[in-house]
């Protein structure tokens, strides 16, 4: 196999060979919402408590908590400016003063609620849109984040993301696990048990599949879980001598695009769900790791250390054309294209540590350094929407799953759990209804 040039950092490859070798209305008018602007005048949205539709004078603890919900939904984000002052009178819409008031009115249908949620324009008071909503009372959380990203939709032109989740990497249990989380962080699952390594986890574009790589059999397999099976079914999808690891879905999910090393040389290659090899990309020209696709599926970014350190290329998919991204820098690793189309962002070290910086995906251009923070800031991932950019955050030792928005702006810290969480994936939206 050969022989790095560089330690750090494509951090999980190199531990991969490591361990290998030891273990509407007339024209839309949408707001110009620029979420990068840090001077940004963000979007006032009231939010007062729903109502129950038979008795709307009484106010319910199911009313207040959903709207509660609503409000955290849409206060995600990052450029609304949520109201919930319990004085508002959900009656009364005339006292209300924002630019968008959502109202919900709820009713029990047998074992089943219906839930009808408006947006309503605060100025003239007229209702922008209306949704409709009829399933079992459990269903509500969908229902919420579902018409939230819908109504940001409507306003902004560009769909929220409440209705997205994330999976990533903890080791919570005393071992490093895959875990998937709803956005808010309020239903955290534990997924795989393996009780041995495991990296670099991948939902498929409509999140009922999940990718990963696991070293419970002791070579670093691949594998697959199909959420729609009965008890999530789990299967080994490339168990090639060598590493396969670091996989990417194509948009269409019908493909997957990962590193192995079966011919000694860590290259990328394409394969089907199944694991039949339809075709190998990169050919002994260095180590090639870690792809990424542009939303159009023709294209992928990569890392490739041909040069002789890591850097990001691109690789047009039907010609084979490769072209080099990324000149500023010694190491560039870890690309993710947004799903604009527009940006890669990607893990530059420099010399305050490993940092997240983003570049044009057209062409040569200027990389822009997104954090700016002490401890390694890695990994990044593009929300749905391509307006905040997840990553870890590693301090003192320990590393934790943060966002940002896209020029770097508004840091937080995601998933409060014990234990270090790496690797943030963030899925589309799912389609709740």
């Amino acid at each position: 196999m050969k022989t790095p040039k560089f330690i750090p950092h494509i951090i999980l490859i190199l531990l991969g060979l490591l361990l290998f070798n030891l273990e509407s209305s007339l024209a839309e008018q949408y707001l110009d919402i620029d979420i990068t602007d840090a001077k940004i005048k963000k979007i006032s949205i009231a939010v007062p408590t729903f109502l129950e539709k038979d008795k709307p004078q009484t106010i319910h603890a199911s009313g207040e908590n959903m709207a509660i919900l609503m409000g955290r939904a849409l206060d995600f984000h990052g450029f609304i400016n949520v109201i919930r002052d319990q004085t508002m009178d959900p009656l009364d819409l005339s006292a209300i003063s924002a630019e968008y008031i959502i109202t919900g009115r709820y009713k029990a249908d047998g074992a089943k609620l219906i839930l009808e949620l408006r947006l309503i324009d605060g100025r003239t008071k007229k209702m922008l849109m209306g949704r409709r909503y009829r399933d079992i009372w459990a269903k509500q959380r969908q229902m919420i984040m579902k018409f939230c990203d819908e109504a940001i939709g409507k306003i902004t032109g560009t769909p929220g993301i409440s209705s997205s989740q994330m999976t990533f990497i903890s080791d919570t249990s005393g071992f490093k696990e895959v875990y998937i989380s709803d956005i808010l962080g309020d239903d955290i699952r534990q997924i795989t048990k393996h009780k041995k390594l495991t990296i670099t986890p991948r939902l498929s574009p409509n999140g009922d599949k999940l990718i990963y790589t696991s070293y419970h059999k002791g070579n670093p397999n691949l594998y697959l879980i199909d959420f729609n099976k009965s008890a999530n079914l789990t299967r080994p999808i490339s168990r090639r001598k060598g590493v396969n690891y670091s996989p990417a879905f194509s948009p269409d999910g019908k493909y997957i695009i990962l590193t192995m090393s079966k011919d000694d040389n860590p290259d990328l290659y394409k394969i089907s769900i199944t694991g039949e090899i339809i075709k190998r990309l990169t050919v002994n020209s260095g180590i090639n790791v870690s792809p990424s696709f542009a939303p159009d599926g023709k294209h992928i970014a990569f890392v490739s250390d041909r040069s002789g350190a890591p850097q990001i290329y691109t690789l047009n998919l039907d010609t084979g054309h490769t072209r080099r991204i990324t000149f500023a820098g010694v190491e560039n690793t870890t690309p993710s294209w947004s799903p604009d189309g527009k940006w890669i962002a990607y893990t530059a070290r420099t010399d305050n540590g490993y940092q997240i910086s983003k570049i044009a995906a057209a062409g040569r251009a200027i990389p822009m350094q997104l954090t700016n923070y002490w401890g390694s800031n890695e990994a990044p991932n593009w929300s749905p929407d391509s307006r905040q950019i997840a990553f870890t955050r590693t301090r003192n030792g320990e590393s934790k799953i943060c966002t940002i928005t896209a020029d770097g702006q508004w840091l937080r810290e995601l998933f409060k759990l014990q234990g270090n969480q790496t690797s943030g994936g963030w899925s589309n939206h799912l389609n709740f209804y």
